[in-house]
């Protein structure tokens, strides 16, 4: 049985971000889709408004009489009494990256991977391809204002844009025709054994590009660079800020709440294709936006579409997400949870919001991330004036008995042994003074914790891939 023949689909787990985009592309092609979920949350509130039945929890009885094909979120163990019950029943299952694998399969891929900036580049490059008139099915593991369902666009084109998870090597199950590469680093040490497994993993998927293909890869990422030089066949396209390649992004300036460069095409020979300007904050957005234009540029898309898309992208859901104003405090609500995008994140808060204290609210996304860049997290946080750190987000089906030694009260006494620092030339708000590293609790206790700071001048930024997000509209109220 495959996702093309199925009529009657059940989902377990059908609230996450990814599993969701699939179950709402399966249904709007007609088929009967069902599912469950142990968390909810917005996504399978979503999915159940458009007309699917889904329940609350696991339960054998969940699975209805005549499904057909049973799909699982990767964090479902295969003792979930849905899959046992499945299996009884000799019902063919599918894991959500099998199910994503098959999709790819369907149509012309572009797959857009690395540690940090997927989602937005994806959006952006998904945006950029409707706008240019190739109708497009993108998706996306965050919500798109403009996409019907978010974090899915339906289109008739060949093309699909979506993200190469390389969480337990899933992007081994895409089929791609480009793969634009923003980063490599370590992450998911729970499954890879160090950066150079995470590496090897990464090539292997490279390789599966034919030669009709494409790699578009980030010049300035050491790792990105040594997988591109294992390419022998396959079409390459570089990108860079600080190191040459076939684009290149030039005199990077912040001003009037936007942030601007110039576009340079160095192949055959240096040409300044014009100036694109962003209403969202970092150099992290700078680096991804010059993924998405170079990968259409690549497509033969035309410049003057690019820059007109990406000068109209407002950012999506989570990723430096203006949630609005309480007490004179801006709350922003960003997915950052690996060091690396923490460290960037707030660099971006302090760039966009340079009179601003600024108040960091994280909380750690799965024990074994934490443990294993434990020494990063430390460090990452240099440049907020206020840290409070809520308890470690427990993801369900990936948290291992080994790691349970492991708290964010560890962070927060090493961040103090080190001694909060901040970057140099850093000027501390006028009025203000630097508060302690506050170690958060659960996440009611955090929100009071927060309250407590919430003064006119401050910016607070919540942080991380759990369920932190959601005190930041809660603070409004």
């Amino acid at each position: 049985m495959n996702l093309k023949e199925a009529q009657s689909v059940h989902i377990v787990g059908i609230g996450g971000i990814g599993v969701s985009a699939v179950a709402k592309f399966l249904f709007q092609e007609g088929k009967r889709v069902s599912g469950s979920d142990l968390v909810g949350g917005e996504s399978a509130e979503e999915c159940k408004e458009l007309g699917m039945f889904v329940m609350a929890g696991h339960h054998a009885e969940n699975i209805p009489p005549e499904c057909d094909l049973v799909i699982y979120s990767d964090a479902v163990p295969e003792d979930n009494p849905e899959r046992r019950a499945a299996e009884a029943r000799g019902i063919p299952q599918m894991s959500y990256a099998e199910a994503l694998g098959e999709l790819s399969r369907r149509k012309r891929t572009i797959a857009v991977s690395g540690t940090n900036g997927k989602s937005t580049t994806t959006a952006m490059l998904g945006l950029v391809l409707e706008a240019a008139g190739f109708d497009p099915t993108v998706i996306v593991g965050s919500k798109v204002k403009s996409f019907r369902f978010g974090n899915l666009r339906v289109g008739s084109g060949d093309w699909l844009v979506v993200e190469g998870d390389e969480h337990r090597a899933h992007m081994l199950h895409l089929h791609p025709e480009m793969i634009v590469l923003t980063n490599v680093e370590e992450d998911h040490l729970d499954y890879y054994r160090d950066l150079a497994h995470i590496k090897d993993t990464f090539d292997e998927y490279i390789q599966k590009l034919s030669l009709e293909g494409a790699l578009v890869w980030n010049a300035d990422d050491s790792a990105c660079e040594d997988l591109a030089e294992r390419v022998s066949m396959t079409r390459t396209v570089s990108y860079g800020m600080e190191t040459a390649g076939d684009y290149m992004a030039r005199n990077i300036a912040v001003r009037d709440g936007r942030q601007e460069f110039d576009l340079l095409w160095t192949v055959p020979h240096e040409e300044t294709l014009g100036r694109i300007s962003l209403q969202i904050p970092g150099r992290f957005n700078v680096a991804n936006a010059l993924a998405a234009a170079s990968a259409a540029l690549a497509l033969g898309i035309p410049f003057e579409t690019v820059a007109k898309t990406l000068a109209g992208f407002s950012g999506i859901w989570r990723r430096f997400e203006r949630v609005g104003e309480r007490d004179g405090a801006v709350i922003i609500s960003d997915y950052a949870h690996h060091p690396t995008s923490v460290r960037g994140t707030i660099a971006a808060a302090r760039e966009f919001y340079p009179e601003r204290r600024i108040v960091a609210v994280f909380q750690p996304h799965q024990r074994n991330r934490t443990k294993k860049l434990f020494e990063d997290f430390v460090r990452a946080f240099a440049g907020a004036d206020a840290v409070v750190i809520s308890e470690i987000y427990e993801v369900p089906g990936r948290e291992e008995a080994e790691d349970r030694d492991i708290s964010s009260r560890d962070l927060v006494a090493a961040i103090q042994k080190e001694g909060h620092k901040y970057p140099e030339g850093h000027k501390y708000p006028e009025g203000h003074k630097p508060e302690e590293v506050i170690y958060g609790g659960g996440l009611e206790e955090t929100k009071s914790l927060v309250r407590e700071l919430l003064a006119p001048n401050t910016l607070v930024l919540i942080m991380g891939a759990g369920d932190v997000y959601t005190i930041a509209r809660e603070l409004l109220v």
